[in-house]
Protein backbone atom coordinates (compact mmCIF):
# COMPACT_ATOMS: atom_id res chain seq x y z
CA UNK A 1 0.00 0.00 0.00
CA UNK A 2 1.19 3.54 -0.64
CA UNK A 3 2.65 5.82 1.98
CA UNK A 4 -0.16 8.32 1.37
CA UNK A 5 -2.79 5.86 2.60
CA UNK A 6 -0.96 4.81 5.77
CA UNK A 7 -1.73 6.60 9.04
CA UNK A 8 1.01 8.96 10.22
CA UNK A 9 2.26 9.08 13.76
CA UNK A 10 5.13 10.27 15.96
CA UNK A 11 5.97 9.94 19.69
CA UNK A 12 4.25 13.20 20.66
CA UNK A 13 1.10 12.19 18.79
CA UNK A 14 1.08 8.87 20.66
CA UNK A 15 1.51 10.61 24.00
CA UNK A 16 -1.24 13.08 23.14
CA UNK A 17 -3.60 10.31 22.05
CA UNK A 18 -3.04 8.43 25.30
CA UNK A 19 -3.60 11.59 27.38
CA UNK A 20 -6.83 12.52 25.61
CA UNK A 21 -8.14 8.95 25.96
CA UNK A 22 -7.15 8.78 29.62
CA UNK A 23 -4.80 5.89 28.90
CA UNK A 24 -1.17 5.10 29.65
CA UNK A 25 1.35 2.52 28.61
CA UNK A 26 1.16 -0.34 31.10
CA UNK A 27 4.50 -1.89 31.94
CA UNK A 28 2.75 -4.98 33.33
CA UNK A 29 1.41 -5.69 29.82
CA UNK A 30 4.70 -4.82 28.08
CA UNK A 31 2.96 -1.98 26.23
CA UNK A 32 5.18 0.02 23.89
CA UNK A 33 3.27 1.78 21.13
CA UNK A 34 4.69 2.04 17.63
CA UNK A 35 5.53 5.69 16.92
CA UNK A 36 7.54 5.63 13.71
CA UNK A 37 5.70 6.07 10.39
CA UNK A 38 8.51 4.48 8.36
CA UNK A 39 8.36 1.31 10.46
CA UNK A 40 4.58 1.33 10.17
CA UNK A 41 4.85 1.58 6.38
CA UNK A 42 7.40 -1.24 6.31
CA UNK A 43 5.19 -3.57 8.36
CA UNK A 44 2.19 -2.83 6.15
CA UNK A 45 4.32 -3.49 3.06
CA UNK A 46 5.34 -6.89 4.44
CA UNK A 47 1.75 -7.72 5.40
CA UNK A 48 0.41 -6.51 2.03
CA UNK A 49 -3.12 -7.85 2.57
CA UNK A 50 -5.26 -8.31 -0.54
CA UNK A 51 -8.55 -6.47 -0.75
CA UNK A 52 -11.08 -8.63 1.06
CA UNK A 53 -8.36 -10.77 2.65
CA UNK A 54 -8.84 -11.86 6.24
CA UNK A 55 -6.30 -10.77 8.85
CA UNK A 56 -6.02 -11.72 12.52
CA UNK A 57 -4.32 -8.91 14.44
CA UNK A 58 -3.05 -9.62 17.95
CA UNK A 59 -2.51 -6.59 20.18
CA UNK A 60 -3.84 -3.72 18.02
CA UNK A 61 -3.00 -1.11 20.68
CA UNK A 62 -3.98 2.32 19.40
CA UNK A 63 -5.05 0.89 16.06
CA UNK A 64 -2.29 2.24 13.82
CA UNK A 65 -1.65 -1.05 12.03
CA UNK A 66 -5.36 -1.77 12.19
CA UNK A 67 -6.13 1.43 10.29
CA UNK A 68 -3.52 0.61 7.66
CA UNK A 69 -4.84 -2.91 7.18
CA UNK A 70 -8.41 -1.64 6.89
CA UNK A 71 -7.31 1.05 4.41
CA UNK A 72 -5.81 -1.72 2.26
CA UNK A 73 -9.23 -3.38 2.15
CA UNK A 74 -8.62 -6.21 4.60
CA UNK A 75 -11.25 -7.70 6.91
CA UNK A 76 -9.60 -7.50 10.33
CA UNK A 77 -10.29 -9.47 13.50
CA UNK A 78 -8.34 -7.82 16.33
CA UNK A 79 -7.74 -9.24 19.81
CA UNK A 80 -6.97 -6.66 22.51
CA UNK A 81 -6.37 -7.50 26.16
CA UNK A 82 -6.39 -3.98 27.64
CA UNK A 83 -9.94 -2.87 28.50
CA UNK A 84 -9.15 0.83 28.06
CA UNK A 85 -7.57 0.29 24.65
CA UNK A 86 -10.47 -1.91 23.58
CA UNK A 87 -12.89 0.90 24.44
CA UNK A 88 -10.70 3.38 22.55
CA UNK A 89 -10.66 1.13 19.48
CA UNK A 90 -14.42 0.65 19.55
CA UNK A 91 -14.85 4.43 19.50
CA UNK A 92 -12.13 5.03 16.92
CA UNK A 93 -13.51 2.47 14.48
CA UNK A 94 -17.19 2.87 15.26
CA UNK A 95 -19.23 1.88 12.22
CA UNK A 96 -16.36 0.12 10.42
CA UNK A 97 -17.98 -3.13 9.32
CA UNK A 98 -14.74 -4.78 8.23
CA UNK A 99 -13.34 -4.77 11.78
CA UNK A 100 -14.30 -7.27 14.47
CA UNK A 101 -12.82 -6.47 17.89
CA UNK A 102 -12.42 -9.17 20.52
CA UNK A 103 -11.64 -7.96 24.03
CA UNK A 104 -9.62 -10.59 25.88
CA UNK A 105 -6.31 -12.35 26.30
CA UNK A 106 -4.98 -13.85 23.06
CA UNK A 107 -3.58 -16.73 25.12
CA UNK A 108 -7.13 -17.66 26.12
CA UNK A 109 -8.47 -17.64 22.55
CA UNK A 110 -8.76 -20.49 20.09
CA UNK A 111 -6.72 -18.40 17.67
CA UNK A 112 -6.78 -20.68 14.65
CA UNK A 113 -10.58 -20.73 14.71
CA UNK A 114 -11.21 -17.00 15.19
CA UNK A 115 -10.97 -16.31 11.45
CA UNK A 116 -12.05 -18.51 8.56
CA UNK A 117 -9.13 -19.68 6.41
CA UNK A 118 -7.31 -18.56 4.44
CA UNK A 119 -6.10 -15.82 6.76
CA UNK A 120 -2.93 -13.94 7.67
CA UNK A 121 -1.67 -12.79 11.06
CA UNK A 122 -0.18 -9.41 11.94
CA UNK A 123 0.94 -8.82 15.50
CA UNK A 124 3.18 -6.83 17.81
CA UNK A 125 3.97 -9.49 20.39
CA UNK A 126 5.45 -8.92 23.85
CA UNK A 127 8.43 -11.13 24.63
CA UNK A 128 6.65 -13.33 27.18
CA UNK A 129 3.85 -14.45 24.84
CA UNK A 130 5.79 -14.91 21.59
CA UNK A 131 6.50 -18.62 22.08
CA UNK A 132 2.99 -19.67 23.21
CA UNK A 133 1.37 -17.63 20.42
CA UNK A 134 3.61 -19.29 17.81
CA UNK A 135 2.74 -22.70 19.25
CA UNK A 136 -0.98 -21.89 19.10
CA UNK A 137 -0.83 -20.61 15.51
CA UNK A 138 1.55 -23.21 14.04
CA UNK A 139 0.86 -26.25 16.18
CA UNK A 140 -2.56 -27.12 14.80
CA UNK A 141 -4.65 -26.40 11.69
CA UNK A 142 -6.08 -24.36 10.19
CA UNK A 143 -2.73 -22.55 10.16
CA UNK A 144 -2.45 -19.01 8.82
CA UNK A 145 -1.09 -18.49 5.33
CA UNK A 146 1.43 -15.91 6.53
CA UNK A 147 2.48 -14.25 9.79
CA UNK A 148 4.12 -10.84 10.07
CA UNK A 149 5.24 -10.44 13.66
CA UNK A 150 7.00 -7.69 15.57
CA UNK A 151 8.96 -9.34 18.37
CA UNK A 152 11.99 -8.65 20.52
CA UNK A 153 15.11 -8.78 18.32
CA UNK A 154 16.72 -11.48 20.45
CA UNK A 155 13.61 -13.64 20.07
CA UNK A 156 13.50 -13.05 16.31
CA UNK A 157 17.11 -14.17 16.02
CA UNK A 158 16.33 -17.26 18.09
CA UNK A 159 13.35 -18.20 15.90
CA UNK A 160 15.31 -17.72 12.66
CA UNK A 161 18.58 -19.18 13.98
CA UNK A 162 20.84 -21.32 11.83
CA UNK A 163 22.34 -24.62 13.04
CA UNK A 164 24.88 -23.81 15.71
CA UNK A 165 22.48 -21.50 17.53
CA UNK A 166 19.30 -23.54 17.35
CA UNK A 167 16.84 -23.87 20.23
CA UNK A 168 13.65 -25.81 20.72
CA UNK A 169 11.72 -22.75 19.49
CA UNK A 170 13.73 -22.44 16.27
CA UNK A 171 13.37 -26.16 15.51
CA UNK A 172 9.62 -25.95 16.12
CA UNK A 173 9.13 -22.83 14.00
CA UNK A 174 11.37 -23.97 11.15
CA UNK A 175 9.76 -27.42 11.04
CA UNK A 176 6.41 -25.74 10.44
CA UNK A 177 7.41 -22.75 8.31
CA UNK A 178 9.91 -20.71 6.36
CA UNK A 179 11.15 -17.95 8.65
CA UNK A 180 13.05 -14.78 7.83
CA UNK A 181 13.88 -11.58 9.64
CA UNK A 182 12.50 -8.78 7.47
CA UNK A 183 14.11 -5.86 9.32
CA UNK A 184 15.13 -4.67 12.75
CA UNK A 185 13.37 -1.90 14.64
CA UNK A 186 15.20 0.49 17.02
CA UNK A 187 13.84 1.17 20.48
CA UNK A 188 13.30 4.81 19.45
CA UNK A 189 10.49 3.67 17.15
CA UNK A 190 8.26 3.13 20.20
CA UNK A 191 6.62 5.27 22.84
CA UNK A 192 7.70 4.69 25.53
CA UNK A 193 11.04 3.32 24.38
CA UNK A 194 11.65 -0.28 25.46
CA UNK A 195 15.01 -1.38 26.79
CA UNK A 196 15.64 -3.63 23.78
CA UNK A 197 15.50 -3.53 19.99
CA UNK A 198 12.75 -5.31 18.08
CA UNK A 199 12.54 -7.04 14.72
CA UNK A 200 9.84 -7.96 12.26
CA UNK A 201 9.81 -11.60 11.20
CA UNK A 202 7.85 -13.16 8.36
CA UNK A 203 6.67 -16.72 8.93
CA UNK A 204 5.20 -18.70 6.02
CA UNK A 205 3.82 -22.13 7.05
CA UNK A 206 4.47 -25.11 4.80
CA UNK A 207 1.69 -27.05 3.12
CA UNK A 208 -0.18 -29.52 5.33
CA UNK A 209 1.00 -32.52 3.29
CA UNK A 210 4.60 -31.77 4.22
CA UNK A 211 3.95 -32.64 7.88
CA UNK A 212 4.31 -35.76 9.96
CA UNK A 213 1.17 -37.41 11.25
CA UNK A 214 0.20 -36.18 14.77
CA UNK A 215 1.54 -39.20 16.69
CA UNK A 216 4.86 -39.15 14.87
CA UNK A 217 5.13 -35.39 15.35
CA UNK A 218 4.58 -35.85 19.09
CA UNK A 219 7.51 -38.27 19.09
CA UNK A 220 9.63 -35.66 17.29
CA UNK A 221 8.90 -33.01 19.93
CA UNK A 222 9.62 -35.42 22.77
CA UNK A 223 13.00 -36.07 21.19
CA UNK A 224 13.81 -32.40 20.58
CA UNK A 225 12.63 -31.31 24.03
CA UNK A 226 14.70 -34.01 25.69
CA UNK A 227 17.82 -32.95 23.80
CA UNK A 228 17.44 -29.26 24.62
CA UNK A 229 17.27 -29.89 28.34
CA UNK A 230 21.06 -29.97 28.03
CA UNK A 231 21.66 -28.11 24.78
CA UNK A 232 25.42 -27.65 25.30
CA UNK A 233 26.15 -31.29 26.09
CA UNK A 234 27.02 -34.01 23.57
CA UNK A 235 23.83 -35.31 22.00
CA UNK A 236 24.59 -38.98 22.61
CA UNK A 237 25.02 -38.39 26.35
CA UNK A 238 22.01 -36.08 26.60
CA UNK A 239 19.58 -38.46 24.90
CA UNK A 240 20.86 -41.44 26.86
CA UNK A 241 20.12 -39.55 30.06
CA UNK A 242 16.91 -37.79 29.08
CA UNK A 243 15.04 -40.51 27.13
CA UNK A 244 13.91 -43.99 28.24
CA UNK A 245 16.22 -45.42 25.57
CA UNK A 246 19.48 -47.25 26.21
CA UNK A 247 22.79 -45.77 25.07
CA UNK A 248 23.37 -48.44 22.44
CA UNK A 249 20.10 -47.69 20.70
CA UNK A 250 20.87 -43.96 20.78
CA UNK A 251 24.31 -44.60 19.25
CA UNK A 252 22.85 -46.77 16.48
CA UNK A 253 20.18 -44.15 15.64
CA UNK A 254 22.77 -41.38 15.47
CA UNK A 255 24.93 -43.48 13.16
CA UNK A 256 21.96 -44.27 10.90
CA UNK A 257 21.05 -40.58 10.73
CA UNK A 258 24.66 -39.62 9.99
CA UNK A 259 25.00 -37.48 13.11
CA UNK A 260 28.28 -37.38 15.06
CA UNK A 261 27.46 -38.41 18.66
CA UNK A 262 29.74 -35.65 19.98
CA UNK A 263 27.68 -32.85 18.42
CA UNK A 264 25.57 -30.54 20.56
CA UNK A 265 21.78 -30.33 20.10
CA UNK A 266 22.00 -26.67 19.09
CA UNK A 267 24.00 -27.63 15.97
CA UNK A 268 21.35 -29.90 14.43
CA UNK A 269 19.18 -28.69 11.55
CA UNK A 270 15.48 -29.58 11.28
CA UNK A 271 16.18 -32.26 8.66
CA UNK A 272 18.65 -33.96 11.01
CA UNK A 273 16.07 -34.06 13.80
CA UNK A 274 13.62 -35.69 11.41
CA UNK A 275 16.22 -38.25 10.33
CA UNK A 276 17.14 -38.98 13.97
CA UNK A 277 13.51 -39.48 14.98
CA UNK A 278 13.00 -41.90 12.10
CA UNK A 279 16.15 -43.83 13.02
CA UNK A 280 15.33 -43.94 16.72
CA UNK A 281 11.76 -45.15 16.29
CA UNK A 282 9.12 -45.08 19.05
CA UNK A 283 10.46 -43.70 22.31
CA UNK A 284 7.94 -45.25 24.67
CA UNK A 285 6.75 -43.97 28.08
CA UNK A 286 8.99 -41.31 29.57
CA UNK A 287 7.79 -40.23 32.97
CA UNK A 288 9.93 -37.10 32.98
CA UNK A 289 7.43 -34.90 31.18
CA UNK A 290 9.48 -31.74 31.69
CA UNK A 291 9.27 -29.07 29.03
CA UNK A 292 12.34 -27.08 28.07
CA UNK A 293 12.35 -23.33 27.91
CA UNK A 294 11.89 -21.97 24.42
Amino acid sequence: MSRSTAPRVDPEAVRATLRVAGLRARHSLSQNFLADPDVLDAILAEADPPAGGRVLEIGPGLGLLTAGLLAAGADVTAVELDRGLAAFLRERFDGVETLRLIEGDALDQDLVHLVDPPYDVVANLPYHITSPILHDLLGAPPRPTRLVLMVQREVAERIAAAPGKMSYLSVFAQYHARVRIAFTVPAAAFEPEPAVESAVIVVEPYAADDRLDPDTEDELWRLVQAAFRERRKMIHNVLSRQLPVDAGRVAAALATAGIDPDRRPQTLAVGEWLALRAALGPIGPDGRGRRVAS
